[in-house]
């Protein structure tokens, strides 16, 4: 079924007014007829309700977007569920948007007919819309001195200000004011999860995290040099900070120990290994060369194993026993003295 002629020549004239760039604004002493609002600002999600003023002399109103028309009167001629009439009297006549989207952001004009004169008015609707961030660089690994760069893109109105941190340990030192954040030469303490924080005031900011892996080679961080007695346990300490883990091994002159044999028991755990001697001889005692390694290097450092702490301690019991020997005898002068 066509459109009835009255109102295709009633949308025909609407539009033709809308165009129309001599378009006379409404002002204050106009009939009565007041100026609409300036603008209305609704955050996405919300519903914007457009209003403007008439008055008894007013024959004919309608609501544009644009050149698109949505209300003549009573009779709606969008298609837009959204767009409802909320007021239609001889002082307002306005309608609502309701769940607004950044699409329904621009002007939208209220034209009157009064005193066959056409009048119109515009309203210019913002709609503000929480930050979002799109596209953030995934989580990446590379080898110590390499260049890294990471990006996100976010979106928002007003526009978001993006932030990247470090966030290292219970520091959160900011690195970059902007969405692509580039590390050149990154060395291991770079390493970590960088924040990405979008905020643009309309909501809270939009927070997403990457994580940067920083592959170095091996370097011995602690040894631990080990007294034991003949007879007793010993054990040798030796930790090495790595990415990936180091790969341990222990050596007593240019011989390699092997795990199980000879009484002794290598233990590796992350960053550290254990060498443990479950029967001490005197023949253990010496120099041993922890070596860690990975794919990128390796390094190596050197561990005693000694005689003690048996023989250390009862040398200090002696001298303590003698030192109270000392102490009585002088302590049976002095009374002797008084007599």
């Amino acid at each position: 079924m066509g459109i009835a002629p009255w109102r295709w020549l009633f949308a025909l004239g609407l539009r033709l007014l809308f165009l129309v760039p001599a378009g006379v604004p409404v002002r204050s002493g106009d009939a009565g007829f007041s100026k609409a609002m300036d603008n209305v600002t609704v955050r996405q999600g919300h519903s914007a309700i457009l209003r403007c003023a008439v008055d008894s002399r007013v024959t004919r109103v309608a609501w544009l977007n644009r050149s698109t028309i949505l209300y003549t009167g009573n009779d709606k001629w969008s298609i837009d569920p959204r767009v409802v009439l909320v007021a239609n009297t001889k002082s307002q006549y306005s309608i609502e948007i309701q769940n607004v989207n950044i699409y329904d952001d621009g002007s939208y004009t209220c034209s009157v007919q009064t005193d066959n004169q056409a009048k119109t008015s515009r309203v210019h609707l913002i709609v503000l819309v929480p930050p979002k961030i799109l596209n953030i660089s995934s989580d990446v690994t590379v080898n110590e001195g390499s260049t890294v760069d990471l990006q996100c893109l976010a979106i928002g109105r007003p526009e978001p200000t993006v932030t990247w941190k470090h966030l290292s340990g219970k520091t959160h030192r900011v690195v970059s004011d902007d969405e692509y954040l580039e590390i050149t030469r990154i060395s291991k303490e770079q390493s970590g999860e960088y924040e990405c924080s979008a905020a643009n005031d309309v909501s809270m900011p939009d927070v997403r995290r990457v994580k940067v892996t920083v592959n170095y080679p091996p370097y011995i961080s602690d040894t631990r040099n080990t007294g034991a007695s003949v007879g007793q346990k010993g054990t040798l300490f030796c930790s090495a900070l790595a990415v990936p883990f180091a790969e341990f091994q222990w050596y007593k002159e240019d011989t390699r120990l092997a795990n199980g044999l000879d009484g002794v028991r290598i233990e590796n755990k992350d960053h550290i290994s254990v060498l443990t001697f479950f029967n001490v001889s005197e023949k253990d005692y010496g120099n041993y060369t922890c070596v860690a390694s990975n794919k990128l290097g390796n390094s190596n450092a050197s561990v005693i194993l000694y005689a003690g702490p048996g023989a250390v301690h009862n040398r200090s019991s002696s001298a303590s026993a003698a030192l109270t020997a000392t102490c009585l005898w002088f302590s049976i002068l002095y009374s002797l003295t008084k007599f």
